[in-house]
């Protein structure tokens, strides 16, 4: 027998009651609306848990404390400071964002969501969480943690469920809620399910299993970066320093030189 889904007033209940006994009050990027701040928090989160985050968030702030300090800042110092995160991809994005808005935008964050999607490697999600998180802007953001909680409570016996089959719910369930603390409280309860043995992000369609780390092309590109913070480096001085075949090495630099984030120069690699 199928279950039969939550009404939308028990769902709010359910996600506000926990949120009001358990809220993540004390995460430091729920103390502040600064949307360099928030930006900051909301890439350093995507595929990276939160205890992670909390000290890399501090450090970060500490050596790049303004939008206008990153954007003017060496990327191969960005990237030594982001060391630790993974997916250094995310550590140049937030870079180029930063230099962006210094410059395009005199420094001042955008609020409208067509030019916050403008600026390099914001998707969807990151530019409606600063909308939401920065200034309090009805918006809808889907993560994991959100789909957890709708999929619980409206979308139990489904599959191959969209994130655009949420978003009629979602805004319902968002009317008249302030915008920052609904998706506090949405994004507390779903991590909460998740703790509990819930486990229904397979439920949809855009899940995609992360792969293991340990030997993957991301461990490789990741050691490379670490080697390179030192200096410049052959490709034969890499095998030698990460442990790593060649065939692997060149495969890592390859993508890094494409991703922006190494150079080539008379034999050796360097942070770009």
């Amino acid at each position: 027998m199928k279950s039969k889904p939550s009404s939308l007033a028990a769902f709010r209940k359910a996600v506000l009651g926990y949120y009001k006994s358990n809220g993540r009050s004390d995460l430091p990027w729920r103390k502040t609306t600064d949307p360099y701040k928030i930006l900051v928090s909301e890439v350093m989160l995507q595929q990276t848990q939160v205890p992670r985050v909390i000290e890399k968030y501090k450090s970060f702030l500490k050596r790049f404390p303004t939008v206008r300090v990153l954007a003017r800042s060496d990327l191969g110092h960005v990237l030594k400071e982001w060391n630790g995160l993974g997916y250094n991809r995310r550590g140049k994005y937030l870079h180029d964002a930063a230099r962006a808005i210094a410059g395009k935008h005199a420094g001042v964050f955008p609020k409208d969501v067509a030019e916050l999607r403008a600026l390099p490697g914001m998707g969807p999600y990151t530019a409606s969480a600063v909308r939401v998180f920065a200034f309090d802007l009805p918006d809808i953001l889907i993560e994991t943690n959100v789909r957890t909680a709708y999929f619980h409570h409206f979308f139990k016996d489904k599959k191959e469920i969209r994130d655009v089959d949420l978003i009629p719910i979602a805004a319902k369930a968002a009317d008249g809620q302030d915008p920052r603390e609904w998706h506090w409280a949405l994004m507390d309860y779903g991590s909460y399910l998740k703790r509990s043995g819930i486990r229904a992000n397979a439920q949809s369609k855009h899940y995609v299993k992360q792969s293991r780390f340990e030997g993957s092309l991301r461990q490789v590109r990741g050691e490379i970066l670490r080697q390179l913070h030192e200096g410049s480096r052959t490709r034969s001085n890499l095998v030698t320093a990460t442990g790593f075949d060649l065939v692997r090495i060149d495969t890592a630099l390859a993508g890094l030189e494409r991703d922006g984030l190494l150079k080539r120069e008379k034999g050796k690699w360097r942070v770009a």
